[in-house]
Parts: structure tokens; sequence; C-alpha cells
């Protein structure tokens, strides 16, 4: 079951509620289903349902929980529901249930197209726009998200306009192809887009370079793993939380590499595990299935070696995180983050130490603990939220949306991308393939995206 069939699964038991007349409320278009906060008590899931249905409803949020905890827990696939706090409902999986394998099958499955839905199915979509770059590039990229939700778009010229936004303060033409796209889609229609030449820096403060260096990495990664004789297969990743803030292996850490192990070759070439505001998004991990990361220079670490395969510039990582990719890659805004009124998807909770389980020395063979209580990844909310984001674009006419979602989707991923090949004397294990398998969902969806905006996903950078 994954994040997505979990959603549908509260919203229906949602409506067997009202069908039944327990609750009465009109059932809201989408149930968010998260990673849950501290006092989860260790469930794959949560969910604030019950919270927001208390007050239309006329209940107290704790009775909405306990009405839909009573159908959530009937549902195949689920073995318990336990409500916390003020009404939160946190979802435990069935054992034999993997969300993580599940959302990259399906992904793999429908490949740049996932996330395509119904939601204007037959409807044509009029856009009138002044003569201006801005609207004229903004109503390009609608017309694509219309697309992917069985919409049809016209773009026609002249007044009275219904997208209008803030026009460029100059021509973006000299930020090249790229670059100009993004520094007139990523802001919100109501901001006024910078055409600066901070547009142009490969650097961790460029939202646009993270996405498009995530996908080349990630592209380079499955060409190395082909090279060691192996190849994705969704299955568990052998990557869970470790108990405390310290992080064994280097994998994907919060806040710094191990003594003498420099950013480069650690797979940390922005210096600060590829995070967003000073930490990790992708939580603390361990790598559960190797000792204690010696060597990551070698051949097998993916980076700074004949099998990194990222292009010439990538050797000149210096410390500063100058010169990073090449100068094609027309890299965007510099922007800070969306604001909270754009903010999709909410950021998750971070996991605390009594939510956290360690795996034993192999990771396909968990202790029984670590097999009882399998934490999803931070990684599968934006992965899972993609097809809800493509939607809202698209009914809103707001790619910025879909841009902001980019960024978030290679921030999740980046920390991940040091831990999918083996290092030093290891052996390509399942759960590398796992890794390899989500880390290349990731990039699909990094692809995907990129091409509804209109703007190249490099496969080297």
């Amino acid at each position: 079951m994954t994040p997505v069939e979990l959603s549908r699964t509260v919203l229906h038991a949602v409506r067997r509620a009202v069908d039944d007349g327990e609750l009465s409320v009109t059932v809201p278009e989408r149930a968010v289903v998260t990673e849950p906060g501290p006092g989860g008590c260790g469930a794959h899931f949560a969910t604030t349902i019950a919270l927001q249905l208390a007050r239309p409803a006329g209940q107290p949020a704790l009775r909405v929980a306990e009405i839909l905890r009573a159908r959530l827990a009937e549902t195949e696939g689920v073995r318990d529901v336990v409500v916390t706090g003020p009404g939160f409902l946190n979802i435990s999986l069935d054992e034999q249930v993997d969300p993580v394998a599940g959302l990259v099958r399906e992904i793999r499955e429908k490949g740049t197209r996932y996330g395509y839905g119904d939601a204007l199915a037959g409807q044509v979509v009029a856009l009138r726009v002044p003569y201006e770059v801005r609207a004229e590039v903004v109503a390009d990229a609608v017309v694509r998200l219309v697309g992917t939700q069985g919409g049809r778009a016209t773009v026609e010229h002249g007044e009275p306009v219904n997208l209008r936004p803030v026009p460029a303060p100059e021509d973006p033409a000299p930020l090249g192809p790229d670059a100009a796209r993004w520094a007139l889609l990523h802001p919100a229609p109501h901001d006024r887009p910078r055409i600066t030449a901070d547009h142009l820096i490969q650097r961790e403060s460029n939202p646009l370079f993270r996405v498009r260096y995530a996908h080349a990495r990630i592209r380079a990664l499955s060409r190395n793993a082909a090279r060691l004789g192996f190849s994705a297969e969704p299955g568990p990743i052998g990557l869970v939380p470790q108990p405390g803030a310290g992080i064994s292996g280097t994998c994907a850490r919060s806040g710094g590499r191990r003594p003498g192990v420099s950013a480069e070759a650690a797979g940390d070439p922005f210096g600060t595990s590829a995070s967003a505001g000073g930490h990790s998004l992708l939580g603390p991990l361990a790598h559960a299935d190797a000792a204690p990361l010696a060597g990551l220079g070698s051949a097998h670490a993916g980076l700074g070696s004949a099998h990194a395969d990222l292009g010439p510039a990538n050797a000149d990582l210096g410390p500063a995180n100058a010169g990073l990719g090449s100068a094609d890659a027309d890299p965007g805004s510099a922007d800070a983050g969306p604001g909270p009124a754009h903010a999709d998807p909410a950021p998750s909770a971070p996991l605390t130490p009594a939510d956290t389980v360690p795996l034993g020395p192999h990771a396909d063979t968990p202790t029984p603990a670590a097999a009882e209580t399998p934490t999803p990844l931070p990684l599968l909310t934006p992965l899972a939220a993609h097809p809800r984001i493509l939607a809202v674009a698209a009914t809103r006419r707001a790619p910025d949306r879909l841009a902001r979602h980019l960024v978030t989707v290679a921030d999740a991923v980046l920390p991940l991308l040091p831990c999918v090949l083996p290092v030093g004397e290891e052996k390509p294990s399942a759960a590398h393939r796992a890794r390899l398998a989500l880390a290349e969902a990731a990039g699909t969806v990094l692809a995907g995206g990129l091409s509804l905006l209109g703007i190249d996903a490099p496969e080297h950078l």
C-alpha cells in the first residue's frame, strides 16, 4: 500500500462514516498522509483528517478519530490504527506491506507519466494572456500541466486577460533558455521575478542547480551500477533511523562527515548533506548493511573516480562549493524556498529517538524489532505527493507549485545518493538494488517535472 493508496483508503473511511450517518460532513477532496511525528507509536503513517473534520462535523476531534479508526482498522493491509494527542490517526501497515517498494514500483511502471490524472478530463481551459514574456512562458507551462489532467488548454492574447503574472523587469533571454524559464516560473505569479546573474551560479543556493544536479547524479549512479553488474529492483532499502543524532557510516548524516573524509569523497559535494536550512531532509539514517564506511574515495564510491561519470568538472569540487557541474548547466533562480502560503508539500516532522529502531548488521536480515517497526523515509512524502501537486498546479494555473515541489524532491533524495552504490569490499546486495530503484524513482519525477516546465533534465552535469 503506497501513501497515495493509503490516502484514498482514509477518504473511503470518511465516505463510509458519512453514508452510515455517523458523520455529517462534506467528504474532502484529499487526505494528507505523512510520516508520524514524535509520539507516533512506531506507526508508518499519520493523518490529521479527524482534526480537519471535527468542526464541520460538530463533534470533538477524538470522537471523529475513533469513528474513522474503527473503519481503517478493518482495511486489508492495515495492521493497527492508534489515536494519539488531540486526534491524530497513526496507521501501521502489515509487515508484508512495503510502502517504499510499492511507491517505487508504481513510479517505475508509469515512468514520467506518474502523477497524471483526470481532474480536468474533458474540460477546455481558455487562457487569455497579455503580450509579455513571463505571461507567455507561464501559459505554455499551464498548457502542459492541464494536459496531464486530461484537459486541453488554449492560449489567446488580448483583454480581458485571465492569466497575468507580474511581468519580468527585464529581458531574461541572456540567461539562456533553461535558466530563463526557471527564473520566470519558480516565483509565485504575484511575485516579481529576479533576472540576475545569480541564476547562473552552480551552487547549493541555486534551486534549479540542485534539481538538475540531483537528476544527473541519479543517472550517473544508474550507469555506474550497470558497470558493477547490478540494476535497480524495488524492495527493502536497508536504511532505517538510528537512535540519537549520531550517524554511523556517514550515510545521509545530519550535520557533518566522518573526520578525514572530504565532502566530495563522501558523496556530499555541497558539504552539508545536500540539506535545506542546514539539516538533512532525509532524517537521521544508518548504513545498516555495511561496516563503517572507510575508503569512500574508492572506485565503487560513485564519485571522483573512473565510475563517477559525472563529467570532468566534478573533479574540481572545492571547499567553497565552486565549480560544481559545467558551464552549460543553466541553473535557475537562487530565490529562497516557498513561503508558508505556497509550501507544497508540508515538511515532515523530524524523527526522534523514540520513533527509531536500529537494524542488525545486514540490511536484508533485520533484527526482530526492526522487522516489527519499519519506518518510511521522508522522501516518500514528496514522491507520493507528486500526483496531487500536478493536479493543483494544473487546476490553479500555478506552475510555480511544481517548480518548488521539484526542489523538495531533489533536497530529499540528495542525501540518499552516497549510500546507493557498494563501497570498498562490499558486494551489491538487495539493499543496494532497492536504494537504486528509489533513487531512480526520484529521478523519474524530477525529469518528468522539468519536462513539463519546458526545462532540460541533463544526463551529465
